[in-house]
């Protein structure tokens, strides 16, 4: 058999080798010339039975000549053909054979052909080889590149050519730095290096692709796998290169990886500047170069922003690639005025973003200006020329609201921004814009419990001879308004009661709760209760509100269930002072030689339990005494133990002869932290003692002629006194309580008049019998008494003791 004039490939694999597949050769007619060894182990027939016979006639079925009839036609057309034909074998049986067969021409130009064939399950696989490898070259998406052991490249795809825009036979025999710039060339090369030297695969590692022949600012990012070709010896035949362009799914990837943190990081307080920075921290570096955060005035105040974004405009924030001290903020020249036509100012009218891919740079003062700045290109690649500047304007809406506008500018990458940049940026607003306005709705919710809670407190609080007096009120730096409140009220006979509590819960309903509380304290007070009374009262008073209040409150999910008081009553005149608290830390003591104490009285329950007693304590304390109240705030400050807490307070007391303003800034100062995180009150009182001799106490004895007595004694009091304009008003008062004594009381009478801001005039007896004022008519020949007292005072009142009651009178000198 001659030898065919074609190109057949030996490959061991291959099933059409010639070594390996059946032959056979027509000539003109279809009758067989020509027949090999492996034809006849296929199907059995010897050369002898085949040569000079028909094929059709010896290998085709009479069933199957319709189909053999189109082969033949096709491969008359075409001059070759494959396929898979069922041939009869010599045993009369029936096997699919995958037939190649080409078209040759002998000398004088007589056609023969030549067939190969192997069986079909064989031929088919090969085909199906040889149609993937075919694909992987033609019209895989991914690129593919084979490399000689020397790293030049042997043979790309269609899709690696495309990336450049050369043809593939064009990329053979170059190298990646031929078309790669420099610094992205050198680890790639490095890496396929590894690959052959080691036999280690690349899987999936993601590298810069950067051609030689993009534009500037253009990034490409690929993800690669390689492995190491060697052949059925272990020989080295160089590495395989698969190449994937994942740009967008970085980028992609990257705008998730933002989003998770912007949801991580902005909103963590409820302070709107602190919120608004965190925007700009977040879209810094990751989306933009510098970001400016702007936001409408009243939005800073917890008020309500116009429509349309109207109303002056603050920048809260700014932030940079470039580290630069953020301006102060709130003050006049922080105020920002968009001219008409900017894209901060379309945004604002038109409540939507605005993309500027080619824009003014930012402001000077910001200093991010980098046309000199050779750092801020390192890493873009050769050839990358001067820096331009894009902008986004993005407003922030919340509820349909403008409350302001963020601005982004790239200044320092070279590729400007684009519609999914702006998406993203959306992204960050539309998150911050609910955070803000979160903040904006607590800081006026705040506000107006702060508001609330200032009207409710003492604005100054009126100087008393039995005390110098000093306070200070400090909100929390981050929570609600809380219940804290003190009081400092007068009493009768020149004493004076101070009062320190604090409500459970914060915000307005804790606030209200606070003013009923320290309004029923100022109508106790006038009772001249004593403490543990006052504190009784103001226990059922809880609890009644507990009552009211069964549900939590809407507001905050807080219920008002308690409160702790302490309350305290110090006599300037006997230097007793009477105290009772309710769960409240217990007052620290100072004497004037500088030792300090804790006032050791009964803890008592809180407010608002009910049903259990409180008791008083009573201490003496000499003149220049200083006593301490305040709330729990103030020792749990900084989240220290109450022990620390208490160890600074006394420090700071000390010494107690200062100036009660000075004491209480170095407590302020050193007590409590920046913010602290709860509402303080601190009341500083320095104890005064009214001298005997403006001080005098009569005793009485229960006849008719007490009276008289009584109007003696008074008039040389005052004489001595050189009160000589009071005299005959006192002695009209004196006359008249002495006398409802006599007639309604029991037990001698004691007169007591007390020189001091004011002429007080006490007369006690041990009867508990409530005096009545009336208006007498007049036909009566009484009950004018107490109407004409009420009359020739300022203030007058009752007071109850263990012993029995006082009537009271107070005149201005």
């Amino acid at each position: 058999m001659d030898t065919p004039l074609m190109t057949i490939s030996e490959s061991p694999e291959d099933p059409f080798a010639v070594r390996r597949s059946a032959v056979a050769v027509l000539d003109h007619r279809g009758m067989i010339v020509g027949w090999s060894p492996l034809a006849t182990r296929l199907l059995g027939y010897p050369p002898a039975e085949v040569l000079g016979r028909s094929a059709l006639d010896v290998l085709i079925a009479e069933d199957d000549r319709a189909v053999t009839g189109h082969a033949v036609a096709e491969c008359l057309e075409s001059g070759g053909w494959f396929g898979v034909l069922p041939l009869r074998r010599r045993d009369g049986g029936h096997v699919g054979v995958g037939l190649r067969a080409r078209r040759v021409v002998r000398p004088g130009g007589r056609e023969e052909w030549f067939l190969v064939g192997a069986p079909s399950d064989e031929a088919i696989s090969w085909e199906i080889d040889r149609s993937l490898l075919d694909g992987l070259f033609r019209r895989c998406p991914i690129g593919i590149a084979v490399y000689a052991p020397d790293l030049t490249i042997l043979r790309v795809n269609r899709t690696i050519a495309g990336f450049g825009g050369v043809p593939a036979e064009a990329i053979r025999g170059m190298r990646m730095g031929d078309f790669l710039v420099a610094r992205d060339a050198r680890p790639a090369e490095r890496d396929l290096r590894r690959v052959v030297d080691t036999g280690r695969p690349l899987i999936f590692t993601e590298q810069p692709c950067r051609l030689l022949t993009d534009p500037p600012g253009h990034d490409r990012i690929v993800s690669v796998s390689a492995f190491r070709m060697e052949d059925a010896e272990g020989r080295v035949l160089g590495v395989a290169q698969m190449v994937e362009d994942v740009t967008d799914r970085r980028r992609a990837r990257r705008r998730l990886a933002l989003l998770n943190e912007a949801s991580a990081r902005i909103g963590t307080t409820l302070d709107v500047v602190r919120t608004a920075e965190e925007l700009a921290d977040v879209a810094v570096s990751g989306l933009a170069d510098c970001v400016t955060v702007d936001l409408l005035e009243p939005v800073l105040h917890g008020e309500e922003p116009g429509s349309h974004g109207s109303g002056g405009l603050r920048r809260v924030a700014v932030h940079g690639v470039r580290h630069r001290p953020r301006p102060a903020l709130h003050r006049e020249e922080d105020r920002v005025v968009f001219e008409p036509g900017t894209p901060q100012a379309r945004c604002l009218d038109e409540a939507h973003p605005v993309l500027e891919p080619s824009a003014e740079p930012p402001p000077d003062w910001l200093g991010l200006d980098d046309t000199h700045d050779h750092d801020g290109a390192a890493g873009l690649g050769e050839g990358h020329g001067a820096h331009s500047h894009s902008l986004m304007a993005v407003p922030l809406r919340a509820r349909g609201v403008t409350l302001g506008v963020v601005s982004l500018w790239r200044t320092h990458q070279v590729q400007p921004f684009e519609q999914d940049d702006l998406k993203l940026a959306e992204e960050f607003a539309a998150r911050a814009a609910v955070c803000i306005d979160n903040a904006r709705r607590y800081t006026q919710q705040r506000t107006a419990a702060l508001s609330l809670q200032r009207s409710l407190l003492p604005a100054e609080v009126p100087a008393h001879p039995a005390v110098e007096i000093a306070h200070r009120y400090l909100p929390a730096g981050a929570a609600d308004a809380a219940g804290d409140w003190f009081d400092v009220i007068p009493l009768s006979g020149a004493r004076v009661a101070l009062i320190v509590g604090d409500v459970v819960g914060h915000g307005v309903p804790a606030t209200a709760t606070m003013g009923r509380l320290r309004t029923a304290v100022h109508a106790l007070a006038g009772l001249d209760l004593e403490p543990d009374e006052v504190l009784s009262q103001l226990d059922d008073l809880v609890s009644r509100l507990a009552a009211e209040r069964e549900a939590p409150d809407p507001a905050t999910g807080e219920q008002i269930i308690g409160a702790t008081c302490l309350y305290a009553v110090y006599d300037p005149v006997s230097r007793r002072c009477v105290l009772a608290r309710a769960g409240h830390p217990p007052p620290l003591v100072v004497s004037p030689d500088g030792r300090v104490a804790l006032a050791e009285l009964p803890a008592g329950p809180p407010l608002g339990l009910g049903g259990l007693p409180f008791e008083s304590t009573e201490i003496e304390l000499g003149e220049g005494s200083l006593l301490a109240l305040y709330t729990d705030g103030l020792l749990e400050a900084g989240h220290r133990d109450l022990d620390e807490g208490l160890d600074l307070l006394r420090a700071a007391l000390v010494p107690p002869t200062r100036d009660l303003e000075d004491i209480c800034d170095t407590v302020t100062r050193t007590v409590l932290p920046d913010r602290p995180s709860d509402d303080v009150a601190l009341l500083l009182a320095r104890t005064r003692v009214l001298a005997r001799e403006n001080v005098v106490t009569w005793t009485l004895a229960a006849e008719p002629t007490a009276a008289h007595r009584a109007r003696q004694l008074t008039v040389a009091q005052l004489a001595d006194w050189e009160l000589h304009d009071l005299a005959f008003t006192t002695e009209l008062i004196v006359s008249e309580l002495v006398t409802n004594a006599y007639r309604y009381g029991a037990g001698p009478v004691r007169l007591r008049l007390i020189r001091d801001t004011a002429l007080i005039c006490e007369v006690s007896d041990r009867s508990a019998t409530a005096p009545h004022l009336r208006r007498a008519r007049s036909t009566d020949e009484g009950g004018r008494g107490l109407f004409l007292v009420a009359q020739l005072t300022d203030r007058w009142g009752t007071r109850y003791t263990h012993e029995g009651k006082t009537i009271w009178t107070e005149q201005s000198q």
